[in-house]
C-alpha cells in the first residue's frame, strides 16, 4: 500500500503541479477512506485561516485520488475529470488540515466498473470533508467522470 501512496503522490505532483505549491501529501488509504494532508502555512489567507480555494482544491483532489484508487482496483486506466461539485464552508480552519474522501459503496463501484467496460466511460459521486478537531469545517460533494484510454 505504501508504494501506491507514493505512486499517487508522484502522479499528483507531476500531472497537477499546483499540488506541489499546496505541499499536499497523500496521508492514508484504506477500505473506508482516503486522506490528503496540507499545512496551513502554505495555504493561509489574510485572516490567518486556511484559504477557501486551498480547502476546495484539497477536497477536489481527494475525490480525484479516490477515483484513481478505484480504477487501480478495477484494473483499468482512464482520464479522470470532475464534472460537478459543491463545498459548504461551515467553520474556519486554523491549523494544518486533512481532506477525507469516503469510499463509495460496493454496489456503486460495481455499477461504475460495468459502465466503464460497457460504455468506456463511467461516473462516481463522492463525499469528502475537512474537520477542525471534532467540528465539521467543510463538506464536499463531487461527481467525477472517467473516460477509458
Amino acid at each position: 500500500m505504501q508504494d501506491q501512496l507514493q505512486e499517487l503522490q508522484a502522479l499528483l505532483y507531476k500531472e497537477i503541479p499546483i499540488t506541489q505549491h499546496f505541499h499536499l501529501t497523500v496521508g492514508a488509504y484504506n477500505e473506508r477512506m482516503l486522506r490528503l494532508d496540507a499545512p496551513l502555512a502554505e495555504n493561509v489567507n489574510h485572516a490567518g485561516t486556511a484559504f477557501g480555494g486551498s480547502l476546495s482544491a484539497l477536497l477536489t483532489l481527494a475525490g480525484w485520488s479516490m477515483v484513481w484508487f478505484v480504477l487501480q482496483e478495477c484494473n483499468v486506466t482512464g482520464e479522470i475529470v470532475i464534472q460537478d461539485s459543491s463545498c459548504k464552508y461551515l467553520h474556519p480552519v486554523k491549523r494544518d488540515f486533512s481532506a477525507f474522501c469516503y469510499r463509495p459503496m460496493p454496489e456503486q463501484i460495481v455499477r461504475f466498473n460495468r459502465m466503464l467496460r460497457t460504455h468506456k466511460k463511467g461516473r462516481l459521486e463522492l463525499q469528502a470533508d475537512i474537520r477542525e478537531g471534532d467540528t465539521l469545517a467543510v463538506s464536499f460533494q463531487g461527481r467525477y467522470v472517467v473516460l477509458l484510454e
